[in-house]
C-alpha cells in the first residue's frame, strides 16, 4: 500500500467553504480503482492547514489513474481554488508501524 501525503494550505477565512467542497470532492476520488481510503485532518496550531492522507494500492493508481480521470477534473474544479500556495504531494511506503495494544495495567 502507498500513502499519499499533502499539507493543504487553505486561504485564510475560506476553511468552512473548503470543508464543504471537500465533502463533495471525496466522493469523486472514492470512485477510482486502487483507492483504499483517506483522512483529512485540520491543524490545531495553524487552522488554515489541512493534512490529507490517501491510501492507494499503487503510486500509479494515483498519478495515472486518478490524475488522468474525469473525476480528477471535478476534484480540481472543487478544490484547487482554495490553495495558496499549491500543496506538495508525496508518496510513502511503510517502514515500521506500531498500533495501540489496548488497555495497559
Amino acid at each position: 500500500m502507498i500513502l499519499e501525503h499533502a499539507v493543504l494550505p487553505v486561504v485564510p477565512g475560506r476553511e468552512a467553504e473548503f470543508e464543504v467542497a471537500f465533502d463533495r470532492a471525496r466522493t469523486l476520488i472514492a470512485q477510482i480503482s486502487g483507492f483504499r481510503g483517506l483522512e483529512l485532518r485540520r491543524s490545531l496550531e495553524t487552522p488554515e492547514h489541512y493534512l490529507l492522507l490517501v491510501r492507494w494500492e499503487t503510486v500509479e493508481d494515483h498519478t495515472e489513474g486518478f490524475r488522468g480521470s474525469p473525476q480528477y477534473q471535478g476534484w480540481r474544479e472543487l478544490l484547487h481554488e482554495f490553495y495558496s500556495p499549491f500543496p506538495v504531494v508525496e508518496h510513502f511506503v511503510a517502514v515500521a508501524e506500531v498500533s495501540d495494544p489496548g488497555p495497559r495495567g
